[in-house]
């Protein structure tokens, strides 16, 4: 069985956390995995060796992580793997693949321009700029 770990930074902020919890939710459904669990590198629960546990709990020997992260870095070559290699040693019996953060794949360009056209159009018609 196969499941997946979607991996967050982690934030003080709630908001920040449910993005993660919800891109799980949205996965779980995927034929590819038999569950999706989201965890959190830091700061916040479940932690990655927690993730780890409830899905090699429900069966899974084959855990697909994918860090939650926009660009690649320390965290993607060093600390998840250290990370979920420590969480297999209490699972001896499952085995753990990293997938890639996004970076500049062609769909992360493309959402840019749409968030900048918006952002065009939103301050066009308003005359002045959101300073959010």
């Amino acid at each position: 069985m196969r499941g997946l770990l979607v991996i967050g930074h982690g934030s003080r902020r709630w908001e920040a956390n449910a993005t993660v919890r919800e891109l799980a939710r949205q996965l779980a459904d995927d034929q590819r995995w038999e569950a999706a669990v989201a965890a959190f590198l830091e700061v916040s629960h479940p932690d990655i060796a927690e993730g780890y546990g409830v899905l090699a709990a429900g069966g899974c020997t084959e855990i697909i992580a994918y860090p939650f992260f926009l660009f690649d870095g320390n965290h993607t070559h060093r600390d998840i793997p250290a990370a979920l290699e420590a969480a297999r040693e209490s699972h001896p019996a499952t085995r753990w693949v990293l997938s890639e953060p996004l970076g500049l794949h062609a769909c992360v360009i493309e959402a840019v321009r749409a968030r900048l056209a918006d952002t065009l159009v939103r301050t066009a018609s308003s005359g002045d700029r959101d300073s959010r």
